[in-house]
């Protein structure tokens, strides 16, 4: 149930209820509500760690320095449209210059109508395919690697032992996949402006990687890594200076699942706009393999900056919170569903066993 009802008013309720709640409140639910299964964690069987709980939020996404965009491992599909405008958005001052934009979209339904009328609906999930391979290939690497590192017994694995841990796996990960990212950026920023006439720039993943090779080598495809990098960094101060005022406001709505989760959309999204300057310019600096460069992460700061102004480093924000207000609606509406199937379920199970209870007790009579 979404709200928690007090034993005093079971009385009040109809008998079938009233006998659940009774006997809810003197064992304790043995099949709790969905709101509740979903924030229980499972227990891993690493002898002699006493940071279980800081272990799961690493290996989720969801410590210090791992708590990057985790939304994607519920409803990646119906999310990458948003994902490909925001990008469209977040690069358009660009591709304007490089003449593959003819003029600046108008808000995110523009992008959304010239995107789906120029190239097609499908055209919605260029770069998907790139970027799903390495979100997959990210997890599994990182869950292999934890597993591997705390296996042995004779380690005691401290906090900062783990966020060193944590920083190591990030690096590596990124060393490995970051090329898939950029391949996924590239394809989700080729923009078919003329109609059906125009052809993309890039043909696939392969080709990406063929024609950035090409132009600039190895280093084309590492493009913007460095400042990649910081946004982890900047992500896990962010999270850590807000976490303990994003338990207390969850502490205090503990009861009501829909203001918890409200409150983790609010906290989640101040954390994604604090680095989403930083995720500008990495994208940004992606776009200039294979023309003309940045000498360096500081120099696309000064000269985004001096030519286009401090809004466009918020370009596609829009898109990046309608993105995540879709996911946390959606999770609610998943939740809410299934406690309400959940309730309906136990209703009948309780009539069918008052059912077959009063039928042996007509028979034990006669």
């Amino acid at each position: 149930m979404l709200a928690l009802i007090a034993v005093g008013e079971a009385e009040a309720l109809a008998p079938w209820e009233a006998t659940r709640l009774s006997c809810r409140t003197e064992h304790e639910p043995l099949h709790p509500p969905i709101s509740q299964k979903i924030h229980l964690q499972p227990d891993l069987s690493f002898r002699h760690f006493s940071y279980t709980t800081t272990l799961m939020g690493i290996l989720q996404g969801n410590c210090a320095l791992g708590n990057w965009r985790s939304q994607s491992s519920i409803l990646p599909t119906a999310l990458a449209p948003f994902e490909r405008v925001k990008l469209l958005m977040q690069n358009q001052n660009h591709l304007i210059k490089s003449s593959q934009l003819p003029k600046p979209y108008n808000g995110i339904l523009d992008c959304f109508a010239r995107t789906i009328r120029n190239e097609g609906v499908l055209s919605l999930w260029r770069g998907y395919t790139a970027m799903t391979l390495a979100d997959v290939s990210l997890k599994v690497m990182r869950f292999a690697i934890f597993r591997y590192a705390l296996s042995p017994e004779d380690i005691q694995w401290t906090y900062p032992r783990l966020l060193v841990l944590d920083s190591v796996v990030i690096v590596t990960n990124q060393l490995l996949f970051y090329p898939f990212l950029y391949a996924g950026a590239r394809m989700a920023t080729d923009v078919k402006a003329i109609g059906s006439t125009g052809n993309w720039q890039f043909n696939g993943i392969v080709d990406v990687f063929r024609k950035t090779l090409k132009s600039d080598g190895i280093a084309g495809l590492y493009r913007g890594f460095n400042i990649r990098l910081a946004e982890f960094g900047m992500m896990g101060a962010v999270s850590a200076g807000l976490k303990p005022w994003k338990q207390h406001y969850s502490s205090l709505l503990q009861n009501n699942v829909f203001s918890r989760h409200m409150v983790k959309f609010g906290f989640g999204i101040c954390a994604n706009m604090a680095i989403y300057p930083l995720d500008t310019v990495n994208k940004r600096m992606m776009m200039t393999s294979g023309a003309v460069k940045y000498k360096s992460t500081r120099q696309a700061i000064a000269q985004i900056m001096k030519t286009e102004g401090l809004k466009s480093f918020y370009s596609g924000a829009g898109a990046e919170i309608l993105s995540c207000a879709v996911y946390k609606g959606t999770v609610l509406l998943i939740i809410y569903v299934a406690d309400v199937i959940r309730a309906a379920k136990e209703k009948n199970d309780y009539c069918s066993r008052s059912t077959m209870e009063g039928s042996l007790r007509q028979m034990t009579r006669h």
